[in-house]
């Protein structure tokens, strides 16, 4: 029945194959999507343009507020979307 049942699905496998493809991009879309690390390194650069002397205190709290709640967005789904986070 396996052979049969190949057979008759084999004018099919281009299509199998795209949406085997398809949820390949999907997962990494995803991964990418939810990983921190982009965020904390603008925390990172936020903390470093501090330090430098480039931004001011009001304006580092700001940045690391807008940081902290987009980390909490992608970790949390059903948390309140933050303000767009510009470089």
């Amino acid at each position: 029945m396996g052979l049969l049942t190949e057979i008759l699905l084999l004018p099919l496998a281009p299509v199998r194959a795209t949406a085997w493809f398809a949820g390949r991009i999907a997962d990494a879309a995803e991964e990418e999507l939810y990983d921190p690390a982009p965020l904390m390194a603008r925390l990172r650069e936020l903390h470093r343009a501090l330090e430098d002397g480039e931004i001011d205190e009001e304006e580092f709290e700001a940045g690391e507020e807008r940081l902290l709640l987009a980390i909490q967005q992608r970790q949390d789904p059903d948390h309140p979307s933050p303000p767009p986070v510009t470089d």
